[in-house]
C-alpha cells in the first residue's frame, strides 16, 4: 500500500528545496565528497539513553547525489532535506556523497557500501543503472532511487516516483488565467520524461482552461500531440543558467509573459529574464517552492509545481530502519498529497476572482478521474 504524504507546501516552506530528477550529468566536473558534512552529521546525533534510540544510532542511511549537488536549489536538496530530517528525528547517522560526473556514480554508490550503509538513497534516474547494479550485489542493503522506478526481481530496492502532470495541470490553467498577453511558454534542460511530463500537464492545463473559459491563450514550448518542444540543449543543459535565460528570453519576445522552466538550476535563468522585465513577465517553478528555495527571485514566482521528495525519502528510510521496507513504487499524486501546487505568496491578491475555487474543483475533478490526465510520461 502506498503511503500517504504531509502536504508539500508545508514541507517546502519549511526548509530550502529545490529541481526534477531531469538532470543528466556533465562529463567536465569532478568528484567532490562532502566528507565534513558527513563527519557533523554521524557526531551531531543524539547521545542513545534508550534501547530504541541505541537501536537507532547505530543504523545508518546515506546518500549519493547527482551532478547538481545538494545545494543546487532543486531536488538534489529536496531529497537531501529527507536525510537530514531523518537524522534529526529519528536519531540515526547520516551520511553523503556529491556526484559530479556519470563516471562516479558506481564508485560514490560503493563507498556508501563500505561505509556500512543500512540504505543508500540516490537522486535522478541518471544513477539507475548503477542503482540497480549495486542492490543486486548487495541484497542486504537498502537502496531507494529518487524519479525512477523499482528494478524488477530487485527486492531491496525502491522507486520514489511522481505523477507531476497532474499538480503542472493546475499551474497551466493558471497561467492561462493569469496571463496578460494571452501567450504562455515552457521549456526543458532536456527532452526526458521526467521533464516533459511536467510539460504535458501544462499544456493540458492551458487548453482546458480555453476550452472551458472560451479562451484562445497560446502555449509556446511544447506541445503535448506532437511530444516535442524547447529544450536548452548542449553538454550541461540542466546547468546552464545563461543558457536557461536566453531560452526564456526567446519565449519572452514571442510575447510569453508567464514562463515554466522545467530546467534544474538552469531554470533560474527564466527567473532573471523574469525579473529584468520590469514586472511583465513572471514564472512559474517546478519541483519545489521556489518561492523558498530560490527567495531571491520570488517576486516573479507566481506559484511551483511541487515535488515531495524530501518526505519520500525520509519515508523510505524510517521503512527501511524498522524493517518494513518493500520494493514496491511510491507514486506521489495529488490525492496522497505527493504532489502539490505550491502557495501563490506575493500573488495571492493579484489573483482573478473564483481562480482558487476553481483550482481546487479542478483538483478533486483530477482526483476523482473526472479530469484524465494523458501525459504517456505519467508512472
Amino acid at each position: 500500500m502506498k503511503k500517504s504524504l504531509m502536504r508539500v507546501g508545508a514541507l517546502a516552506a519549511a526548509s530550502l528545496l529545490a529541481l526534477s530528477a531531469c538532470a543528466e550529468p556533465p562529463a567536465e566536473n569532478t568528484a567532490a565528497p562532502t566528507n565534513d558534512a558527513s563527519a557533523t552529521a554521524g557526531e551531531s546525533s543524539a547521545p542513545a539513553e534508550t534501547e530504541s534510540e541505541a537501536t537507532n544510532a547505530d543504523f545508518k542511511a546515506c546518500m549519493v547525489s547527482d551532478f547538481g549537488g545538494f545545494d543546487d536549489k532543486s531536488f538534489n536538496e529536496t531529497s537531501y532535506n529527507g536525510l537530514l530530517r531523518a537524522e534529526e528525528e529519528l536519531g540515526i547517522e547520516v551520511n553523503e556523497i556529491e556526484s559530479n560526473a556519470e563516471s562516479e556514480y558506481a564508485g560514490n554508490i560503493q563507498s556508501m557500501i563500505d561505509e556500512g550503509c543500512n540504505i543508500i538513497v540516490t537522486v535522478g534516474f541518471a544513477l539507475a543503472n548503477a542503482t540497480e547494479a549495486a542492490a543486486k550485489q548487495n541484497p542486504d542493503v537498502d537502496f531507494a532511487i529518487v524519479d525512477f522506478n523499482s528494478f524488477e526481481g530487485v527486492d531491496n530496492a525502491k522507486g520514489l516516483l511522481f505523477n507531476a502532470a497532474q499538480p503542472a495541470f493546475l499551474a497551466g490553467y493558471t497561467a492561462a488565467a493569469m496571463t496578460e498577453t494571452g501567450v504562455v511558454g515552457t521549456f526543458g534542460g532536456a527532452k526526458y520524461p521526467t521533464v516533459t511530463i511536467f510539460m504535458d500537464g501544462f499544456d493540458q492545463g492551458v487548453k482546458y482552461h480555453n476550452e472551458t473559459k472560451g479562451t484562445d491563450v497560446q502555449l509556446l514550448g511544447w506541445s503535448e500531440e506532437a511530444q516535442d518542444g524547447q529544450f536548452i540543449g548542449g553538454n550541461d543543459p540542466f546547468g546552464d543558467i545563461p543558457g536557461g535565460k536566453n531560452t526564456a528570453s526567446t519565449l519572452i519576445s514571442q510575447g510569453a509573459d508567464i514562463i515554466m522552466p522545467v530546467a534544474g538550476p538552469a531554470g533560474q535563468g527564466a527567473l532573471q529574464a523574469a525579473q529584468e522585465s520590469g514586472g511583465k513577465v513572471n514564472a512559474i517553478w517546478v519541483d519545489t517552492d521556489g518561492y523558498e528555495s530560490a527567495s531571491e527571485f520570488g517576486s516573479v514566482i507566481i506559484t511551483s509545481v511541487a515535488k515531495g521528495m524530501d518526505v519520500a525519502v525520509f519515508e523510505a528510510i524510517e521503512a527501511s530502519m524498522n524493517d518494513e521496507f518493500t520494493s514496491e513504487e511510491y507514486i506521489g499524486t495529488l490525492e496522497n498529497e505527493g504532489v502539490a501546487l505550491a502557495p501563490f505568496h506575493d500573488f495571492e491578491d493579484d489573483l482573478p476572482e473564483g481562480l482558487t475555487a476553481e483550482l481546487d474543483d479542478l483538483k478533486a475533478k483530477i482526483i476523482s478521474g473526472e479530469i484524465e490526465i494523458t501525459s504517456p510520461s505519467q508512472p
